[in-house]
């Protein structure tokens, strides 16, 4: 029999599983994190992002993904907010088990749910076999994306 699935919110609790998660899916370099620096960057995302959600993907209670879904208000597209994901993770022994499609599946209902006119996500581009995984899961190619490391830059 297969374990059931289940996907919620994350709590503060569930921060070193978290942590775990984005370090075993290469996410984040191992050690990285402190219980400290955890804390405090759970704290300012719930103060300063409050349409965020954080999910857990669990199986038998062993927390296996995660993603965080933003929802952002904005001024065009007739003021229809846009949704977008961030920090997927999914343990390498639990991908291709339909994880990351129920977590991605999770986001598109939390966009809908906010009327979102997109939901958007950025991939590393050394990551193809997200790519590939976003691509089964109906996500296109668009645009360009571009990113500069504030503390790295001068103006």
């Amino acid at each position: 029999m297969n374990p059931v699935l289940t996907l919620r919110d994350a709590t503060r609790a569930d921060l070193p599983q978290l942590a775990a998660l984005y370090e075993a899916a290469g996410l984040d370099d191992a050690g990285s994190h402190t219980a400290t620096t955890l804390a405090a960057a759970w704290d300012r995302l719930q103060r300063e992002a409050p349409t965020a959600r954080v999910l857990i993907a669990e199986r038998d209670g062993v927390p296996l993904g995660t993603l965080t879904c933003f929802v952002l208000p904005l001024l065009l597209h007739g003021g229809a907010p846009a949704a977008l994901v961030e920090g997927v993770a999914v343990h390498p022994d639990a991908q291709g088990s339909g994880i990351g499609r129920a977590l991605m599946d999770a986001a598109m209902t939390i966009a809908r749910s906010h009327g979102c006119y997109k939901l958007a996500l950025s991939s590393n581009r050394r990551r193809e076999a997200a790519h590939a995984f976003y691509e089964r899961l109906g996500y296109q190619r668009h645009g360009v994306s571009f990113v500069v490391t504030p503390k790295e830059h001068l103006s």
